[in-house]
Parts: C-alpha cells; structure tokens; sequence
C-alpha cells in the first residue's frame, strides 16, 4: 500500500469511528518536548457538536493516546509517517483504542488502532478492505501493520462535512452519485449479503423474547417476507451496508467519499439505496417521496420489484426490532422504530 499522505487542505474531519460522544474538554498534554497532544471531537463524518447526540458505549473501546501507546507501537506508527509533531486525539468513537490526527512533515494522516482480536478489529481490518475495494471513494490507507496484540492502521486525511438528507438538500445530487459508483464496482474476497443475512428468523426470534412487540404483527407473514430477502440480496457487488448522512464526507472543493466500512460485504447493486431509503424517511422525506426519489436517482433501486423491496423492509424490521431488545442504546431503539414504521407503511401502502 502507498506510503505517503495527502497534504491538508482545509481544517475538517477525518475517518469515522462508530459511536460517538461528545468531545473532550481536557487542556493539551504534551508527549514530550517535540510533540503535542491535544483532544479534539471531529472525525470524518461530522464535528462532534454535529453528532453529539450520539454517546460512546461503556466497553466499547479503551481510548488510548499516542504515547500511552506500548512503545513498539508508537514507533511502528512513526516508522511510516515520519517524526510527528502534533497529535489531534479523536474522542468521538467507540470501536477503536486509537483515534488521533497526526501532523507530521508530509501533511496530515489519521492513525486508528484496535488492541486484541476482537470483532472491532475485524471491522478494522474490513476498513482496509474497503481502501482497496473502493479507491477515490473509501479512505486512502496509508499504512497498516500489526504489532504485538494491534493492528494499527494510517488513512488520508479527508477535511469535509457530513451530507443533509433532508427533502431538498442540494447534497442529494452528490449522495446519488456517490451510491451509483459504490453499486459498480466488484467486491471479491468479501463475505455475502447472502450469507450474513441468512440462517436466523428474527421474527420468530422476536416473538419468542418480545411478544409485546410482535404483538399486532402476522409473524408467519413477516418471517416469510424476510427469509426471502437473503437471496434475493445476492449479488457480486460492493455494498457498504450502513449508509447513512453521516457516513458521507462532502469536501468543499467536490469531492465526496464515504466512511466507517466496518460491515462491507457482496451483494445486489440495491441493497445500498434500499439502506439509504430508510435513512432518506429518518431525514424527513415521506417514504413514498423517498422511494420515488432512489427510482429515479438510482438505476439499481429502480430495477427492483415491490416484493424485494417490501421482503428488505421485512428484514431489517425484525433485524433490527430485535437487536433493539437485547441492548436498550437509543440509537437502536430509534432505528427498530423507523424500520417497523418503514415496513408498515409498505405493507399497507
């Protein structure tokens, strides 16, 4: 992978972490007489003030600064980006030990790191992946080794602001495009849409641990509507499968890429717009409106009948209704809602 760095361009933001929280107010601390630390809440995607109300989830991650790093790790960071001067601490996210900006001699490089084989440092290494997979469009890597227990990996540091979803936003333009070139390009190597989707029934699993929530529902209905959505979701196609406003990174000069690809995975070309029609309907567009607007925006979402869409709704109700049930974080009480209020309207529409 190229070892070199895109010079900063303006102040911005730099590679998304996951959760959230709000940013640290605590004074600089130096790391030693030639390099400064100082906290700060921005991460690509949005300024923490942006996303502050989203909060980090206890356990998620150990937040680690440069020099609380083990010392192999520190200087297998400098090995690849050289002496560093500044180092800018990302305190919005929760599935990374290190989040820093680093100012060094060629420009600006954001260094995330994972400590242990987790499924975080899957995620992680699925962003590598993803650099790869979708060049111009995910975070350049810059660097990535493993040392001791991490992997510590450099992206380019990409100034920008998140996309505004809302019914007549001019960055819908910019969001279309982008999620048109996502659905073009191959994904080889990575795990099926088919294979991650398949194999539970979540409204059978609903209405085993929930009934009151399944209550009102055809369960029968619904979990056959969305065991049928695996396959109809197979595909060879790059999906990123959590887009959303925030995961889109607008930069003033035109360019738009997208972050946090901790889930990426092979599937139809659709399988992308359909996700950022549930997330158009949060932004406020009514669903018809939204659905309307993917047609004719997105070639692939058009190529899709009723029942795919409808068995999609089906599933990420349920999915996401139940994951709602076994962890009471409000961001996933609030998605199980909009893709229960989602679903609905599909059924009855």
């Amino acid at each position: 992978m190229p070892e070199r760095h895109r010079p900063q361009r303006q102040p911005g933001t730099q590679a998304g972490l996951g959760c959230v929280t709000p940013p640290d107010t605590a004074q600089p601390r130096l790391l030693n007489p030639r390099i400064s630390t100082t906290t700060g809440g921005t991460t690509n995607g949005g300024t923490a003030h942006d996303r502050s109300r989203f909060r980090l989830r206890a356990g998620a991650a150990v937040v680690t600064t440069l020099i609380e790093l083990p010392s192999g790790v520190r200087e297998a960071v400098e090995r690849h980006v050289g002496p560093v001067s500044t180092a800018t601490e990302v305190t919005t996210g929760c599935n990374s030990d290190l989040a820093a900006v680093l100012s060094t001699r060629a420009g600006q490089v954001f260094v995330k790191g994972v400590e242990g084989v987790s499924r975080r440092m899957r995620f992680l290494r699925n962003e590598i992946t993803a650099g790869e997979l979708a060049t111009g469009l995910a975070p350049e890597v810059m660097f990535s080794e493993d040392v001791d227990e991490w992997l510590v990996v450099g992206f380019e540091y990409l100034p920008g602001r998140s996309a505004d979803l809302s019914p007549g936003s001019p960055d819908l333009s910019r969001v279309a495009d982008v999620v048109r070139r996502i659905g073009e390009l191959p994904a080889p190597g990575l795990r099926p849409i088919r294979a991650r989707w398949g194999g539970v029934d979540w409204w059978a699993e609903l209405a085993a641990d929930a009934p009151q929530l399944a209550a009102g529902w055809d369960v029968d209905a619904m979990s056959a509507l969305a065991l049928a959505a695996p396959e109809l979701a197979d595909g060879d196609r790059l999906v990123h499968s959590d887009l959303h406003g925030e995961q889109f990174l607008l930069g003033s000069d035109g360019d738009a890429h997208v972050i946090d690809w901790g889930f990426p995975g092979a599937g139809a070309p659709w399988v992308d717009p359909a996700y950022l029609v549930l997330r158009l309907v949060e932004a406020g567009h009514e669903p018809s409106g939204a659905e309307t607007w993917a047609r004719r925006e997105l070639p692939a979402f058009a190529a899709v009948d009723d029942q795919t869409v409808t068995a999609f709704a089906a599933y990420i109700a349920g999915m996401w209704t139940h994951w709602a049930v076994t962890d009471d974080e409000p961001g996933k009480q609030h998605r199980a809602r909009l893709a229960r209020n989602y679903a609905t309207w599909r059924l009855h529409r």
